[in-house]
C-alpha cells in the first residue's frame, strides 16, 4: 500500500500568485510520479477552481489568501481549497450543466464552462462554508485508464 503523502501550499488570491502555486503543485506531483495526463487534469481543474476564488470569492475584497491541502493516497488525490472570501451562492457549487452552446458562434458565452470542466475532471466534489471559511474538496482518481474515464460533463449522485 502506498503511504499517504500530504502537502500544503499557500498563495495570495491574485492571478499571478495562482499561476505560481499551480507551478509548485505541478512540480510536487511530478516528484510523486503522478502520470502526465493526471497531472494535466489536476492542474486544469485546480486552475479553474483557484481562479473562481480570485474572481468571485475575493472580487470585492482586498486580496486574501488561499490554502491548498493535498493528500495523495493509493490511486486517489484529494485537494482541499480554503479561503475566507465570500461564500458560494446558496452554499452549493454550480452543477455540471455549463452554458448553452447551441447559439451561433457570435452568440456563444465567454465564460461559464469552468464548473462543468471541474465536474468532468473530478470523481467527487464537496463544498462547505465553515464560519467565515470556504472549503472546496476535489477528489481525483489517479491512473484511471482513458477509456474508463468519461470526461463528459455530468452530475454525479455523490456530488453535494
Amino acid at each position: 500500500m502506498m503511504p499517504r503523502d500530504d502537502a500544503t501550499f499557500h498563495c495570495n488570491a491574485t492571478s499571478l500568485d495562482v499561476r505560481g502555486v499551480l507551478s509548485e503543485l505541478r512540480a510536487h506531483l511530478e516528484t510523486r510520479n503522478i502520470r502526465e495526463d493526471d497531472c494535466s487534469n489536476i492542474e486544469l481543474a485546480l486552475a479553474e477552481a483557484l481562479n473562481n476564488i480570485v474572481e468571485h470569492a475575493y472580487a470585492l475584497a482586498l486580496p486574501g489568501t488561499i490554502t491548498l491541502l493535498l493528500r495523495i493516497g493509493e490511486g486517489q488525490l484529494t485537494c482541499e481549497l480554503r479561503d475566507s472570501g465570500r461564500a458560494m451562492p446558496s452554499l452549493v457549487p454550480p452543477d455540471a450543466t455549463g452554458p448553452d452552446v447551441t447559439p451561433t458562434l457570435a452568440a456563444l458565452p465567454e465564460g461559464g464552462f469552468g464548473w462543468s470542466l471541474i465536474h468532468a475532471l473530478t470523481v467527487h466534489l464537496h463544498f462547505i462554508r465553515d464560519g467565515s471559511e470556504n472549503r472546496l474538496v476535489l477528489d481525483f482518481d489517479l491512473g484511471a485508464s482513458e477509456s474508463a474515464r468519461d470526461i463528459s460533463p455530468r452530475r454525479r449522485a455523490s456530488d453535494t
